[in-house]
Order: C-alpha cells, then structure tokens, then sequence
C-alpha cells in the first residue's frame, strides 16, 4: 500500500475515511494521486483507453457538430472541455474544424480544464499548432473567474464517472455508509450506520429506495458541480459522454452490487482498494441525477441516446470509404476498422451513452443531425 495513504488513513479520526475521500487521495493527491503521476494513461501503454483514441473519426464528428451548433444556432465559437485529457480529442476537433469552417475557425477559442500537471504538458505538445486557439486551466475554478458567464459548448468525455462518489449499502433493513479503513496494515471497507446528512438528503430528492443487501455510489461531487457551478453558465449546449445507467437500470438486480472499480494495465480490477495511486478508480453515473440537478441548475435535457446511436446520427456511416489496395495496414483500412469497432455491438459505444442539455436556448435539433431517423 502507499505510504501516502497509510499516513492519511493514521491521521483520520479512528483510521477510516469515505470512500470519496479516498478516491480524493488515492487520484487527485498532489504529489502521489494517480492523476497527477508522470505516466501514459490512455491508450495501448496506459490503463484504459476512450472512444477519441480508438479513432479521430469520434472527435471529427462531434467537430461537425459543433460547427453546427455555432452556425445554426448562434452559439459563440467557444469549447470548454472538462477533463481534456492528453489533448488528442482537442486536436482532432480543431484540426477539423480549420479545414470544414474556416470562417468561425477565426474566432474559435478552445478551453481545457485539466487537473493532471502530466496531461497539461502533454496537451501543450499535441496542440502546439494551434496553440493560438487554447487555453489551459487547471481547476474549473481558475476558467470561472477568467470566463463566468460562459456561453459556448460544454464537452465532456469520461469526466464525470472519475469524480469521487460515497458508497452506502443496506444490510438487515438499515442503511450503511461504507468506509475504507486501515487494519493492521491493510485497506479494508468498514460499514457504519449512515449519518452523513448530504446523502440521506440526496436519496430523499432521488426517491431512492434500497434493496436488501444493495450496494449504491452517490455522486454528491456531481451534484455539488452541477448546483454550485449554475450561475456560469449563460447560453450554452452542455454534451456529456460516459457510461452509467437510468434508475430503472440500476433497480436491477445484477447491479445491486454498485459499480466503483478500477483499471490497471487494460485489467478490470473490481476491488477499488487494490493499487491505490496506481489505477484509475471510477464509477458508473446516475443518468436521471445528473438530469434532475442539470433542471435544477437551469439545463434543459434535450436527449440522452447510446454513443452508437448518436455516432450514426451525426454521420459515422459517411466516414466509411472504398479503397482500391489490398493492404491491411493502409491508413484507410485502419480507419474503416476503427470506425466499425466503434459500431460494433459489443463494441465500447454499446455501454457509452451522450447527453444532451442546453441553457437558455432554444435549438432547432431537427437541422442539427445528417440521420435524424437514427434519433
């Protein structure tokens, strides 16, 4: 286990700590966080990769979008990304959007929020071409005092499922907070009666009734980003892709046991408290929460639809092209490979979804797709 963690829980009144204090310490510490060690994260020599990596053609087709989004809809040409990454979604975007719409490429400004020092360096080196279009920030707070109110797009990519998310469980009719704690040198969950008022208040709002022996993450970071942040907001398409599931979902019995997990070298680790600082720790999100507080917060859910779906919407299909050489390795053949594992059934878009919100707008969508039949 890691020094850094050890100390933290030795110092925690009674050894013990949330499990969203935890995934604070054990991803975001400033000097051990797994987010914030020097190291490739995405990709083939990382832990786990996202759909951007898998092909351009992912962050080529949501640049359509948006330049649709500004053209049509008199959105300013401005992209604030959450947690961007090592940038290539960004390149991608603004390297399409130069050649498509060179008239709003003018006055495009691209935004990333990045916690990770690692990952900013990293953008800085992939975006170097177009570093006249991007700002970096390393907390959301910095890009609210430069930009509140913001009007623009607001893009995220597996930002949400990494914030960190208590961890509650009903056991012989009661409602326990779990805890990670420290015992003889080892991380070991410790279930306490539930007295955190946030989370009692969270699943009264939600309506959300237990199951006997069901396990539950609650996202009270997600909440508090999404009510505390409302006011910087002024016009403005929010567009969240993540993995995660509706209440109805979650009510099934195969997902009673929650879904706070790791990822280590391309391996699902089920058991979040192996490797600590070293994986990825993430957790499913609630879709109708992050719906239900959006309304709260002024967002207007427009459509939540599977990432295939939505891939086929905004025009994947046309991406396909023939190729007359018989070369396997040949960047087309490599393309069409890549855009068709993005469609696959049981490829990665099957478990993704995209959300839709807006603020203060009225869009017409219809105009917004290439396959609207595929809505």
């Amino acid at each position: 286990m890691c020094n850094f963690l050890l100390e933290k829980l030795k110092a925690s009144p009674n050894q013990r700590m949330s499990y969203a204090d935890y995934m604070n310490a054990a991803l975001y510490d400033e000097q051990h966080g797994y987010y914030m060690n020097e190291r490739i994260k995405i990709g083939r020599h990382g832990d786990f990769y996202t759909s951007s990596h898998v092909s351009s053609v992912f962050s080529t087709l949501f640049a359509s979008l948006f330049i649709k989004l500004v053209e049509t809809g008199r959105i300013p040409p401005c992209i604030c990304e959450l947690g961007g990454g090592d940038g290539a979604f960004a390149r991608a975007v603004l390297q399409e959007w130069k050649n498509q719409s060179p008239h709003t490429y003018q006055s495009l400004t691209y935004i990333l929020i990045e916690i990770s020092p690692y990952q900013r360096t990293r953008q800085a080196e992939i975006l170097g071409e177009f570093a006249e279009k991007v700002i970096q920030y390393r907390h959301f707070d910095d890009f609210c005092k430069k930009h509140a109110p913001f009007s623009g797009i607001m893009f995220s990519n597996e930002f949400f499922d990494a914030l960190p998310v208590h961890v509650i469980k009903k056991e012989k009719g009661q409602i326990y907070e779990l805890f990670v704690a420290l015992r003889e040198n080892e991380l070991v969950e410790e279930p306490h009666m539930l007295q955190n008022e946030q989370i009692i208040v969270y699943l009264q709002e939600r309506n959300i009734v237990l199951k006997e022996g069901q396990r539950l993450e609650v996202p009270l970071a997600m909440k508090s980003f999404l009510l505390e942040n409302a006011h910087v907001f002024a016009e403005c398409v929010m567009i969240t892709v993540d993995y995660g599931y509706t209440d109805e979902e979650w009510a099934n019995p195969a997902r009673h046991q929650g879904s706070l997990r790791g990822y280590y070298q391309h391996r699902l680790i089920r058991d979040p408290l192996a490797y600590p600082g070293q994986m990825d720790l993430t957790a499913h999100i609630q879709w109708d929460a992050l719906r239900m507080y959006g309304n709260i917060a002024g967002w207007e859910w427009v459509q939540t639809i599977r990432q295939d779906r939505f891939l086929l919407a905004a025009g994947i299909l046309t991406q396909l092209k023939e190729h007359d050489g018989s070369d396997p390795f040949s960047e087309q053949s490599k393309r069409n490979r890549a855009i068709r594992s993005l469609m696959m059934d049981e490829g990665m878009s099957a478990f993704f979804q995209v959300m839709i919100q807006q603020k203060n707008l009225q869009m017409d969508w219809e105009k917004i797709w290439v396959e609207p039949s595929f809505l």
